[in-house]
């Protein structure tokens, strides 16, 4: 094995910049689409079901990237970065075009062809930072991940709100239902996606294989084709047979934290049009405040968990996060001052920058590193599948036994994080 030199500061900056713009693009995604929906004619109860690109493109694209990542080898290009490079100007090319969406179905379409780009792109740069550090700078790496996580979408949904105050028309000019200011946020987050990326791939170089490793690369592409496309499938399904006993448990965690994500995500711009009386743009642009505020707080914190981490260990630092997280959903639709709102996301900022960092760290710590990009594939696919069960399942509970209210949804998520957090304090972190 080839043994890891520490790096400075700037190196492991310059090495997650590009998350910046993978962040940005998922900015919009969490703020901007659902209400594009509702722009373009979607219902409600019908939110859950339109998201359902993310959870199934996560579900198969990730670990087969990561499959398939961990037996790439190019001098020139290395092993990571021909596929977050692809997968960016994959979500560049989205970006452009979702404003100029037609109807519902198109845009739908377009969210399907965006996940995968962003997908492609997300879960290799994941196994890049294990790749790349030794095991003592793991939390710096994944915390700094977190760092542009809360940049990314703080400059996403900024944009938002800037766009709005500068560009909106005061006679509610749209196109097609689009709000012509909504543009402009889609056209920087095209261009962030390529140029973020470039610059981590122009200013990384990756660490290259052993001469032992090189040789079962060769020994690899030598295979027949029909075996070459089997091997990312048994890649997969024979990682997830050895998988660390801990990863089963954070799994259980996952279930209802990324449950309740989604529905924050696809209700908060309803709450506040539920709970404030605000038409479709104005809750929007609140939404987006939202969504800036916990993310700057993201920001802050992002790397101040590192020595929280390193004194009180990941897994009460994580437990607390959530618990934070949860209260802050549990508070939200009750205040109704448009200020006053904002402070609750300062606990949920801080809940999402451990989310972003100490899981991946700990993972990456027991799982072996020539299986890191298949490990961190199944991880999002613990991300997704709790995703992808509540597109299916939520819309139902909110039509029937929530009364299609927004604040009732929140709430519902609120309760989720709390049995998130409890889940949390029985991980072992050790557990192989």
């Amino acid at each position: 094995m080839t043994k890891k030199p520490k790096l400075s500061f700037w190196d492991i900056w310059n090495m997650n910049v590009g998350f910046l713009g993978i962040q940005f693009s998922f900015g919009l995604q969490q703020t901007a689409i659902n209400p594009i929906f509702s722009f373009l004619g979607a219902l409600p109860e019908e939110l859950p079901i339109l998201n359902l690109a993310g959870p199934v493109t996560g579900l198969l694209v990730q670990p087969i990237i990561g499959a398939l990542s961990d037996k790439t080898w190019s001098p020139k290009w290395g092993r990571r970065k021909p596929y977050f490079l692809i997968g960016a100007v994959i979500g560049s090319l989205c970006l452009f075009a979702f404003p100029y969406s037609p109807s519902l179905w198109f845009a739908v379409g377009l969210l399907w062809i965006l996940d995968v780009g962003n997908n492609m792109a997300m879960e290799p740069y994941r196994a890049f930072v294990g790749d790349k550090l030794p095991e003592k700078q793991l939390t710096m790496g994944y915390q700094m991940q977190s760092l542009f996580v809360g940049a990314g979408i703080v400059l996403a949904n900024a944009s938002i709100f800037i766009f709005q105050d500068w560009f909106a028309d005061p006679s509610g000019d749209t196109t097609q239902g689009i709000p012509t200011w909504l543009y402009y946020s889609f056209f920087l987050g095209a261009i962030l996606s390529v140029v973020t990326i470039l610059w981590s791939v122009l200013k990384t170089p990756e660490i290259p294989p052993t001469e032992q490793e090189l040789k079962t690369l060769e020994a690899e592409r030598k295979e027949p084709f029909l075996t070459r496309l089997q091997t990312p499938f048994n890649e997969i399904a024979s990682a997830v047979k050895l998988m660390p006993k801990f990863m089963w448990q954070l799994s259980a965690v996952y279930l209802f934290q990324w449950y309740a994500l989604f529905i924050y995500w696809q209700y908060i711009t309803p709450l506040f049009q539920e709970s404030m009386g605000y038409d479709g743009a104005q809750a929007l642009g609140q939404a987006a405040k939202m969504s800036t505020t916990y993310n700057i707080t993201t920001i802050i914190v992002a790397l101040l968990l590192v020595p929280i981490t390193m004194r009180f260990g990941g897994k009460k630092t994580y437990a607390g996060s959530l618990f934070g997280t949860g209260a802050a959903l549990l508070v939200i639709p009750f205040i109704t001052d448009p200020i006053t709102v904002l402070f609750p996301m300062i606990l949920f900022g801080i809940g999402w920058a451990a989310m972003m960092g100490i899981p991946y760290s700990m993972v990456s710590k027991i799982v072996p590193q020539e299986r890191r990009g298949v490990y961190m594939g199944i991880l999002n696919m613990m991300i997704v599948i709790p995703m992808g069960i509540e597109t299916v399942t939520f819309g139902p509970i909110m039509k029937h036994l929530l009364g299609g209210s927004a604040i009732n949804a929140i709430l519902f998520g609120g309760v989720f994080f709390i049995i998130a957090a409890i889940l949390s304090l029985r991980l072992k972190p050790k557990a192989k």
